[in-house]
């Protein structure tokens, strides 16, 4: 007799019992395989943003909160660098450039950076739809900045509900380029010459304005025209000049300090906080398969006069633990499948969330880990299907057919 009869037959009488089951596994194993999707998406992502970011000079402070504040444009307010003290990085000899960033203000919600051409075409690997901005009144875009090469607008003072708009009433800027897409936060910044961030809040804007170029941007920069700037980023050109220059400017003064080495602290406490929800995830797992076999063997016990007629008609107890044991995996394999595509697509609606809200390109994918985590789950089902499956095939067949 083929078990799978019985089987299709029992789950459509108990329709809403075996969905109850199968929900419950793929929900368990959807967090799990989520959870896990996500955090590579994001170790990835983050990573892939700092790339460009080699060595940052800045006041003492925290490096996370200038980590966010420079690589992953969440603007706070921090401590300036003095010009006395950023003005010796601008003749670094082993610094292949050196551009001071400013940040503050915002246009709609995005944010305004100030910083040098060098760095911008740094950033993009020179790869700009339209020309570099070559004057004051003119900017760059992102790729997620609703702003074409053309458009113009008048940034706020400030950013989120604090923002005012009318701070910098008629001085307003035009896009004349727009960088290629880079999976960053940088996809919506709406970039300027430092020197134009400098200019609108009535700051000296390191040129001399008696000059032959005040108007100019880009360095050389004059040290006797800076203002402070939040942090300086450097691009040294070796790795032995990059721990140079890093040791050089971790001073009472300054901190340096590279972007890489602070995410990887912070994916350390990322991995604690995983490791704990694992733990939690797992453990609900166990709980859910403890209801399932809880549940089936309350189940099967409806079925003992049925399996004691089998019994009774010659069908064997493995025939009988086959039945039973079979059911028992179905539901638990099924719910396991529905698991690792539920999990896929929770991923995937936080990743594109995420891009949406920062910028930052999280690619969710299902790799070894969460198919490996399925797998551990349909091995565990196997065993404890034979859990209802033990319990009734020893029921005594006489005494059930009363």
């Amino acid at each position: 007799m083929n078990p799978f009869v019985f089987i299709k037959a029992s789950m459509k009488r108990h329709k809403m019992i075996s969905f109850a089951f199968v929900l419950l596994v793929a929900v368990s194993v959807g967090l799990g395989v989520g959870i896990s999707s996500q955090e590579r998406a994001l170790r990835k992502g983050t990573a892939r943003s700092a790339d460009k970011f080699d060595l940052l000079v800045a006041a003492p402070g925290s490096k996370t909160e200038m980590l966010f504040n420079v690589v992953f444009l969440e603007s706070s307010a921090v401590e300036l660098l003095k010009p006395k003290q950023w003005a010796p990085l601008l003749s670094e000899k082993h610094a292949v450039f050196a551009a001071p960033f400013a940040f503050g203000d915002s246009y709609h919600g995005f944010p305004v950076i100030g910083t040098t051409p060098g760095f911008v075409s740094y950033l993009v690997d020179g790869n700009i739809e339209g020309r570099m901005f070559k004057s004051l009144d003119e900017a760059m875009v992102g790729t997620g900045v609703p702003l074409s090469v053309g458009s113009t607008f008048t940034p706020a003072h400030g950013q989120g509900f604090s923002a005012d708009a009318e701070g910098h009433e008629g001085k307003g800027f035009r896009v004349v380029g727009q960088l290629a897409y880079t999976g960053t936060p940088w996809d919506r910044a709406i970039i300027l010459p430092v020197e134009s961030v400098w200019n609108v809040h009535a700051m000296p804007n390191g040129h001399d304005p008696e000059g032959t170029s005040p108007d100019r941007i880009g360095p050389p920069f004059d040290p006797d025209f800076l203002t402070g700037v939040p942090a300086v980023i450097l691009k040294p050109d070796s790795v032995a000049a990059a721990y140079g220059l890093r040791n050089k400017y971790r001073t009472e003064e300054t901190m340096a300090f590279f972007p890489a080495e602070v995410l990887v602290q912070l994916y350390q406490y990322l991995g604690d906080v995983t490791v704990i929800i694992r733990a939690i995830s797992v453990g609900t797992q166990l709980l859910v398969m403890l209801a399932i076999i809880t549940g089936l063997i309350i189940l099967m016990q409806l079925y003992r006069r049925q399996f004691a007629v089998f019994r009774a008609l010659g069908a064997s107890k493995s025939y009988v633990f086959c039945v039973v044991w079979t059911y028992a995996f179905v539901l638990i394999a099924i719910g396991s499948g529905l698991g690792l595509a539920l999990g896929y697509g929770m991923a995937h609606g936080v990743s594109l969330f995420f891009i949406e809200e920062t910028g930052i390109y999280l690619e969710a994918t299902i790799g070894k880990k969460e198919v490996l985590q399925v797998l551990i789950t349909v091995c565990l089902g196997l065993g404890v299907a034979t859990i209802p499956a033990i319990n009734l095939y020893r029921l005594p067949v006489i005494e059930n057919l009363k």
